[in-house]
């Protein structure tokens, strides 16, 4: 099956990612994954574009990060959502929703409906 168009997921990392982040804390790589695990193998987010994304989300406070225990092998940075994140996500969800909607109309809709 083919995968999905950067074009398309372009202007949603952040929300894929605070999506993750709302389910639990977790570190770079582990995000990576589950990323792919969650678009069936469909979708992998280059590793540039995720570490770009996690710069922007602290930056806005959407996110924080910390430092991992080190004796689970090498020291990872993590992240975490923050109530900011929460709000921004369930707002970025709504609008996808709507989005969703408009677009189905746009590309499947057909003109017969105006008003008389």
């Amino acid at each position: 099956m083919a995968g999905i168009s950067t074009d398309l997921i372009r202007g949603h990392t952040n929300t894929i990612i605070l999506n993750i982040l709302s389910q639990g804390d977790s570190y770079g790589y582990d995000i990576y994954k589950k990323i792919i695990v969650l678009s069936d193998g469909k979708y992998e987010l280059k590793e540039a574009t995720l570490y770009t994304a996690f710069r922007r989300l602290l930056k806005d406070g959407e996110i924080e990060s910390y430092w991992g225990d080190e004796s689970q092998g090498g020291r990872r940075k993590y992240y975490r959502i923050t109530e900011q994140g929460k709000q921004t996500y369930e707002q970025n969800k709504e609008e996808w929703e709507n989005a969703k909607v408009i677009l189905e109309q746009l590309i499947k809709g057909g003109i017969g409906h105006e008003s008389e």
